[in-house]
């Protein structure tokens, strides 16, 4: 593979737009899954092109006419089978030197939007775009650092981080968050100006109550009037399953209740190592056909994740006519109301235990009928309207005002 080679080719006033991420999956996720629902837009809805740097196990490149994919050879996170750590800002820049891209969008807040800056440098012209889509200060530093230092101390740190958030994103000439509580509201208290909210997309016609499977609700041995509840999501310690699982275990034994944890991850083996029948670990299933028969086909869904930015399976689920019982933190307070579920506080598995409770003794017909509403308004149609409809023009709008701020700025210094 050679970097170095021309520039890309594209069409009289056609515009290459760039996606630079660390948040790369070749088994899913929801960052992969907005990428290539933004490709595919790109490609058949607008005259533009598309570049993804990504990383991947070898350095590739990949050139279908207006869509390009630059991997860059990448090791392994640490403890994660699915992504990697894409640490060779050299290539990057090499990558983006050859392909030329007119606006360069990065997920992620780690090494890779340095490169974007200092790419910025040498082609002024080339708007950048920031997408919120990790609280990571909270996620990866003040909750896990919690459990091994002093609350105070975590906290510190994570202000520190948030502190590098606004250092960072103000920088760029546009930032979106994935919804108000899930990222813009944090953002905008650190100063970042416009910051503007771009909810992802979910494919709302693969999911419906009319996918539920009475076969499927027999062979877990269920009868109509005892609930199923799920989760779908990575096993892990930032999902929280293990939260779910102890709120689930708290229920009446006489409720009869059953749990399935879809998704892999490392903590499946522990739980599965308890031995509790009622608790069921299909793992990850296959195509979204299957994923929308279990959620119709159970009752209420079930999430202990505090820090979600969007809470792309809570919409699936709700599409899908469940109630949610979730924690009162993130993108979840966005998404779920005494309508629709209920929420309760963070890491409180008695608290959700009875939140289930509360929720499978109400009007969950109702409760179903406007979950399956607010899912509607969450199609990736207006996710792609809202991003190439104003959020980019925006970032162009901004640039090219800076850009004609600039001489004006030199003249004044000399």
């Amino acid at each position: 593979m050679n970097l170095y080679d021309p520039p890309f080719r594209r069409s009289p006033g056609a515009k290459l737009f760039c996606d630079l991420t660390q948040s790369w999956s070749d088994v899913g996720g929801g960052v992969r899954t907005y990428l290539l629902h933004k490709r595919r837009h790109i490609l058949q809805s607008t005259p533009h092109s598309h570049l993804m740097i990504v990383p991947g196990a070898r350095d590739e490149i990949v050139e279908e006419e207006r869509a390009v994919t630059v991997t860059i050879a990448s090791p392994r996170v640490p403890g994660s089978p699915c992504y990697r750590l894409m640490l060779r800002n050299g290539a990057v820049r090499a990558a983006l030197e050859r392909f030329r891209p007119d606006l360069i969008e990065c997920q992620d807040a780690y090494n890779l939007p340095w490169a974007a800056i200092g790419y910025r440098r040498r082609h002024p012209e080339t708007a950048l775009v920031a997408a919120y889509m990790t609280d990571f200060p909270t996620v990866y530093v003040e909750r896990p650092l919690a459990g091994f230092l002093t609350r105070p101390v975590a906290g510190a740190l994570a202000r520190f981080c948030y502190g590098y958030c606004g250092l960072l994103y103000r920088r760029f000439d546009a930032v979106f968050a994935l919804s108000e509580n899930g990222g813009a509201g944090k953002l905008r208290s650190l100063g970042i100006e416009g910051v503007d909210v771009v909810p992802l997309g979910v494919e709302l016609g693969e999911f419906g109550p009319a996918r539920r499977d009475e076969r499927l609700r027999s062979k877990l041995g269920l009868s109509a009037d005892q609930p199923l509840l799920v989760y779908v999501g990575r096993l892990d310690g930032e999902k929280k399953p293990d939260l779910v699982v102890d709120a689930f275990r708290r229920l009446p034994e006489s409720l009869g209740a059953r749990l399935a944890l879809i998704g892999e991850g490392p903590l499946k083996a522990e739980i599965a190592a308890a031995g509790d029948e009622r608790i069921v670990l299909p793992g990850y299933l296959d195509g979204r056909a299957e994923l929308a028969r279990w959620l119709a086909s159970a009752d209420i869904y079930v999430s202990g994740m505090a820090d979600e930015t969007f809470g792309v399976s809570i919409v699936e689920a709700q599409a899908s006519g469940l109630p949610v019982v979730g924690v009162e933190a993130g993108a979840m307070i966005d998404r779920v109301s005494d309508a629709v579920g209920r929420l309760g506080p963070v890491g409180d598995a008695e608290a959700m235990a009875a939140n289930i409770l509360a929720v499978w003794n109400s009007d969950r017909g109702a409760m179903a009928a406007e979950a399956q509403a607010r899912a509607l308004q969450f199609s990736w149609d207006s996710s792609m309207e809202a991003l190439f409809g104003r959020l980019h023009p925006a970032a162009f709008a901004r640039r090219a005002e800076q850009l004609s701020e600039a001489p004006a700025t030199a003249a004044l210094a000399a």
